[in-house]
């Protein structure tokens, strides 16, 4: 058997799905334990090193670029004016822009990993799937600065991906990390048996998404998109 039809846990196998994604677990045994699994899970190995000092000033002025003005103005040139550097110091530091695209946005990938961890670790009830699972949708929603500035540059890599195969095999995931981790905690949080897990999931993320964007170009308030939030939340887990 595929070792894609065997259950993530306990290695079981798969009923084949009515409609909709294929199942993760076999139960939801399993997936309450792939979730207690989850709630303190170390951080996974870094793609690229630590940046500092210049590395990590030339990094950030990328950020500042794409965020302000898009990734396509993000020239050597441009960037080393950014970072108060010389274009032959960008390059000493990334002898190809393509290298120095791809470190920028996996350094932000776990900058933003390490700050969503520390915000759930302040959480006062970290351990309540409900908690964590509102914590977890709101980390897509510009609700500070740094993260509206990490939306505005993540918009800007994801606009250039369309066009760019070699930029979207990096800025694109193979899987749905996210979707199964929101799944998972829908079924811990005790949803009702009416409810699939994978199928919400997919519409959380991908509605919280795009309210972002909304809350990000204005065009609708955080009350508002945090109002719409709790609906869903409120809809899947009626208290």
């Amino acid at each position: 058997m595929r070792d894609e039809m065997k259950c993530r846990v306990c290695r079981g196998p798969l009923r084949p799905p009515e409609r909709g994604r294929p199942p993760l677990y076999c139960s939801r045994a399993c997936q309450a334990r792939a979730y207690r699994s989850r709630k303190n899970p170390p951080l996974p190995a870094p793609t690229a090193p630590e940046l500092a000092g210049r590395p990590r000033q030339i990094v950030e002025a990328v950020w500042r670029i794409a965020a302000e003005r898009g990734l396509r103005m993000a020239t050597v040139r441009e960037i080393a004016a950014e970072a108060g550097v010389t274009p032959r110091v960008v390059q000493y530091h990334f002898p190809g822009k393509h290298q120095l695209l791809v470190t920028a946005l996996q350094t932000l990938h776990r900058d933003n990993d390490r700050r969503a961890r520390d915000r759930f670790a302040a959480l006062r009830d970290a351990s309540d799937p409900r908690v964590l699972l509102r914590a977890v949708l709101e980390e897509l929603l510009p609700l500070d600065d740094r993260r509206r500035t990490s939306l505005r540059v993540m918009a800007a890599y994801y606009a250039w991906s369309l066009t760019d195969p070699a930029l979207a095999a990096v800025f694109l995931h193979a899987g749905q990390p996210l979707e199964d981790l929101v799944a998972t905690l829908i079924t811990a949080a005790g949803a009702p048996p009416a409810i699939d897990p994978a199928a919400e999931a997919d519409l959380l993320v991908g509605g919280i998404s795009g309210l972002g964007l909304d809350l990000l170009h204005r065009r609708r308030t955080r009350a508002d998109v945090l109002r719409v939030l709790d609906h869903h939340l409120n809809r899947i887990l009626p208290r």
